[in-house]
């Protein structure tokens, strides 16, 4: 297991080998000895091609999380929030798929979302803190002042991220 570094500070890309053999492969998602985070719970979710999901973030109880594919492709974008950050405001953004030998860590303050490319995609993150319904907020996804590069612009959204609040909004 090896991390990379990105431009962003604390933002890493967790690579690790694929042991591959006739029946499939095997691949470590997480060692706490390499990371160095705790991890506090679990979770899964699914999409169908063109849902867009975010860009969620908790604002008094955020939270890390650790990103990777388990089936399909996704465009994944995460946006530093950390008013105290060089690259507050700026965004990483990653395809990541089930062939993938890397998953991505996203650290707390960061508004976090991804675009399904795939006819249907699986994507299993551990976080370091627990969901906090009342600390929810959405950034939304196509904000100008952030300007995140999507490869699609008519994506599929909830209500939740229809009403999301634009980078000026967030009052950070």
């Amino acid at each position: 297991m090896k991390i990379i570094k990105t431009k962003i500070s604390e933002l890493v890309i967790i690579k690790s080998k694929k042991h591959r053999d006739a029946r499939g492969f095997f691949r470590e998602i997480y060692q706490e000895k390499v990371l160095k985070k705790k991890f506090v719970f679990d979770c899964f979710s699914t999409s169908k091609k063109d849902v867009l999901r975010g860009l969620h973030f908790q604002a008094k109880n955020p939270q890390g999380k650790l990103i990777s594919v388990l089936h399909g492709e996704i465009f994944d974008v995460a946006v530093d929030l950390r008013p105290t950050s060089k690259t507050f405001g700026k965004y990483f953004s990653i395809k990541i798929n089930e062939k993938s030998d890397f998953s991505i860590y996203i650290p707390p303050k960061f508004a976090h979302g991804f675009l399904c490319l795939s006819k249907y995609c699986k994507i299993y993150y551990k976080c370091t803190n627990y969901r906090n319904k009342s600390s929810e907020k959405s950034l939304l996804w196509n904000d100008n002042k952030v300007g995140i590069k999507w490869p699609k612009r008519k994506v599929i959204l909830s209500k939740k991220d229809l009403a999301a609040f634009t980078f000026d909004e967030l009052n950070l």
